[in-house]
């Protein structure tokens, strides 16, 4: 049993499963339950999809050309490590480790006048990227993005070199 979890066309249907699991999931939390995504949730989200396609890439091809699953898995599992990166910046950004990017984060309030102030409250958006607007045991959805893109990612990487 767990030697069928290191095939690569295997790896890539667990990965293509999560992938698209992960994003549905990402849609049913904006569309079903109302959690908008902030600037950094929506940059998260261009990995999935690039995996998504490639997976798709790699069922199709495959079973034609079988040399070709392990480098689109190596693929998948680069594009999960940098899904990795992103998931981690956007969790620093909330546990305020580092400011997020300006259009979507609150910097220090330093203001000489209220003119100022309401400028800078009306020029604040929506959906703020240094706020967590809902966690699971103190972990952000950011958070889980990171851990779940990290294994998946290691997981791609280490199939294709385990089958050498």
């Amino acid at each position: 049993m767990m030697r069928s979890f290191f095939i690569p066309a295997n790896a890539i249907l667990v990965t293509l499963a999560v992938a698209i699991a992960v994003l549905g999931g990402a849609y049913i939390f904006q569309y079903g339950f109302g959690y908008h995504p902030c600037e950094l949730c929506l940059y998260q989200r261009l990995p999935w999809w690039i995996v998504i396609a490639i997976g798709c890439a790699a069922f199709w091809s495959g079973k034609r050309l079988p040399g070709l699953s392990n480098m689109l898995l190596i693929l998948m599992g680069i594009t999960l490590l940098v899904s990795t990166g992103l998931a981690g910046l956007h969790a620093g950004v909330e546990f305020k480790w580092w400011q997020g990017p300006t259009d979507c984060s609150s910097g220090p309030l330093d203001f000489d006048n209220l003119d100022d102030l309401a400028a800078a409250i009306n020029a604040m958006p929506d959906i703020r990227c240094d706020e967590v607007p809902w966690s699971l045991f103190g972990i952000s959805m950011a958070g889980y993005n990171f851990l779940i893109s990290a294994a998946l990612g290691l997981y791609a990487l280490i199939v294709p070199i385990r089958n050498r």
